[in-house]
């Protein structure tokens, strides 16, 4: 006699909401207040989504394809997320990243502080593709620039900061940047060109509130030490040749001319390890190990003491660096998994396009979305996963490509994660930097002009992005 298939029914908002909001709460608790990991919590709240779905009617097996599916589809992004681990790595080795560094604390100009230090912190978040590095390398260099001219160190901080998460925001190399694609399901160069809409006007009014503001600010001041050290041992280390911009110009063509991402990052990376066997003088050895590993400067054999501020520069990289974010991903996949299956998700989405009727309306509940989260938890990742899974059908309902959701992702969740004292972005910048949180976040211009730049263009709908037809019926016919 043949099993009898349980009958599965439809959730209620209440059930559709249960999980959602225990996460939530979960969240804001254990990773906001008592410092817990995020990605045991997403697991508990899966577990109890399992519960409601298994009540449902829905067996292990339909939650387990749920959950397979979910993966499968944030698996292209993911290895993208891999690839810049070796790309991150690889840089390192050949001595591309510290060759633009070297050279680019010299750009920074006493005259022209604030605004030098947006540039030059923005460049150096580009090339890097980390905010943090950014402001704990040339940051900490500029506000010794900025103490020895008597510049105002908030406003200093400020431009750091959001010259940082331009560049970070921007960057191919970025995870937060990668991890936006993969929550709205768009693509990573596709989401890097729509964010220009909004970061490009945001950049030109930071740029225009640090011209006017340090105008007032002149005078010559005797480079910090910090710089110095940075420069000297640098040169020690790495051998200076114009050749070692190859991997960056490889990038940047793959971009102009849409070749296909992964192959052109493990291209370059594979360059980039050939540049610092024959540039360098390194082995290929240390070099293979760097694009898993992650380079360090003791893999080397380097005889001189390196400074604490040279070791944050370019110890990093390779695939293991990006491990934790892959785990966080698959973590929040699971869950979606289960509450998408289980019809949880269409529910409360159902509910929530109710009372959402304009584009500007949805735009605006992600913004919200992003800015709960990340006042809640005060994680940059969850920010941009928990409200991007939540909208991600949404958008496609109302006819917006997916581009459109990433973007916002970033306008209201990488960038506001810095501004929030609480949030490991704020601690971080506020120790790096020697200014409280409170007291840079006036200064941090693009971080929340890049919302109101948002705001503006969903009421406007200038740069607002729609479904192709055909994309649409895909989506549709997917849903049945």
């Amino acid at each position: 006699m043949a099993k009898k298939e349980k009958v599965k029914r439809k959730p209620t908002l209440l059930e559709g909401l249960i999980p959602l909001l225990f996460m939530i709460f979960a969240l804001t608790f254990g990773v906001g207040f008592l410092g817990f990991r995020a990605e045991p919590i997403i697991i508990i709240s899966a577990f109890i989504a399992g519960i409601i779905a298994w009540n449902l009617g829905y067996t292990w097996k339909d939650m387990q394809k749920g959950i397979i599916d979910k993966i499968s589809s944030a698996l292209p992004a993911t290895l993208i997320l891999w690839s810049v681990g070796f790309l991150i790595g690889s840089w390192m080795f050949s001595g591309t990243v510290p060759m633009i560094i070297y050279y680019g604390v010299d750009i920074v100009s006493p005259k022209f502080l604030l605004v030098t230090a947006f540039i030059i912190s923005a460049i150096l978040s580009i090339v890097t593709g980390t905010s943090w590095g950014s402001a704990g390398t040339i940051g900490v260099a500029i506000m010794g620039i900025a103490r020895g001219l008597g510049v105002s160190l908030p406003a200093t901080a400020g431009a750091v900061v959001a010259g940082a998460y331009f560049g970070d925001k921007l960057s191919p190399l970025s995870d937060t940047t990668n991890l936006a694609p993969i929550a709205a399901g768009s693509e990573l160069y596709e989401h890097i060109r729509h964010m220009l809409y909004t970061t490009i006007p945001a950049m030109i009014v930071s740029l225009i509130v640090y011209f006017i503001v340090g105008l007032g600010s002149s005078g010559n001041v005797t480079t910090p030490e910090s710089v110095i050290t940075l420069q000297s041992q640098l040169s020690d280390i790495f051998n200076w040749n114009i050749i070692l911009l190859l991997p960056v110009l490889m990038i940047i063509a793959g971009s102009v001319f849409k070749l296909p991402t992964i192959p052109t990052m493990l291209g370059t990376s594979l360059i980039s390890i050939m540049l610092g066997a024959f540039v360098q003088g390194f082995s290929f050895q240390n070099g293979f190990t760097s694009l898993i590993q992650g380079f360090s400067v003791d893999m080397i054999g380097y005889e001189g003491e390196v400074s604490d501020v040279v070791t944050t520069l370019i110890n990093r990289g390779g695939v293991a660096s990006v491990t934790t974010t892959t785990v966080l991903i698959f973590s929040a996949m699971g869950f979606a998994g289960i509450i998408s299956v289980a019809g949880m998700l269409d529910v409360v989405l159902d509910a929530l396009l109710s009372k959402v009727k304009s584009t500007a309306g949805i735009i605006l509940s992600t913004i919200a979305s992003c800015f709960t989260v990340a006042f809640v938890t005060g994680s940059s990742y969850l920010s941009i996963l928990i409200p991007g899974e939540l909208f991600k059908d949404a958008y496609i309902r109302k006819n917006l490509a997916p581009k459109n959701l990433s973007r916002t992702l970033e306008d209201s969740g990488t960038v506001i994660v810095p501004l929030v004292p609480w949030s490991a972005a704020g601690a971080y910048m506020t120790v790096t930097l020697g200014v409280p949180t409170i007291k840079y976040l006036p200064w941090a211009v693009l971080n929340y002009t890049g919302i109101i730049f948002a705001i503006i263009f969903a009421f406007t709908g200038i740069g607002i992005a729609k479904l192709k037809p055909n994309i649409q019926l895909d989506k549709t016919e997917k849903r049945a």
